[in-house]
């Protein structure tokens, strides 16, 4: 390729893709983070803390996602909407620095979810190496633990408006007191947790191995009385536990293929 913008969120997928393009081309790689409040500012630092483990240059590139109308409308494409804006400005970063390729880190298990920011990809050239290399998620860590990532077995994030369902507004608001009672849930001894944001109603997804622990009852009233105080007036545990996506399962079949 020659040299590459690495789109990096931190997590262990752009991370390897990261590491092996410094492998290959040295200085030829730039790391850069969209910022936004879609991904909270512990994930913004985390990111800046493994670049510099890489010893690979790294930036942030404000995104002013949320003031697009389709943020307000929430449609079930907005992800393909938000991608096109958010990958087109990497794009013209690429440019800017004299970089050839823009690439990032789909691999094959996210096509088994509903994922209409992929067909941006597509459309603007973007490359997905661990797609072409049909890598799996556990392959992928595997190689990162090999290659000494130190987070290898980091639980997987995703964008902060994943938990908000379509046709409801996304608003900073709304994505902070997500950030806010996910970190204060994790803090609690939880390894992976999602709030999804119905309004007044936070559904917790949690992984079914750590859903008694929820149940304690100094634990359930922590998350209850703290969930509270950022906005909610109803707390609940979603018993099928925390799955990627689970906001998509209430969109029609034929969408979702």
């Amino acid at each position: 390729m020659g040299s590459v913008l690495v789109a990096f969120s931190g997590g262990v997928d752009s991370s390897l893709l990261l590491a092996a393009a410094r492998d290959a081309l040295g200085e030829r790689v730039l790391a850069v983070t969209a910022v936004s409040p879609l991904l909270s500012e512990s994930e913004i630092s985390w990111a800046g803390k493994v670049a510099s483990k890489l010893g690979a240059r790294w930036m942030e590139l404000p995104i002013p996602c949320l003031d697009s109308p389709y943020f307000l409308e929430n449609p079930p494409d907005r992800c393909y909407q938000c991608k096109k804006e958010l990958f087109s400005a990497l794009l013209r970063k690429a440019d800017e620095e004299g970089l050839r390729t823009v690439v990032e880190g789909t691999q094959q298990d996210d096509l088994t979810d509903y994922r209409p920011g992929l067909r941006a990809l597509r459309e603007l050239g973007i490359r997905s190496p661990f797609m072409e290399l049909r890598l799996e998620k556990d392959q992928i860590r595997l190689m990162a633990r090999d290659r000494g990532l130190p987070n290898w077995n980091r639980t997987s994030s995703a964008c902060l408006a994943s938990r908000i369902p379509y046709g409801h507004a996304v608003t900073v608001e709304k994505l902070r007191r997500i950030a806010v009672c996910e970190a204060i849930i994790q803090e609690m001894g939880f390894s992976q947790v999602r709030v999804r944001d119905h309004g007044a109603v936070a559904r917790i997804e949690l992984l079914p191995s750590e859903m008694r622990h929820a149940l304690d009852d100094s634990v359930l009233e922590a998350i209850l009385t703290r969930c509270q105080e950022q906005g909610f007036a109803y707390v609940t545990l979603d018993l099928r536990g925390y799955r990627t996506g689970s906001m998509n399962e209430a969109l029609p079949d034929e969408m979702r293929r």
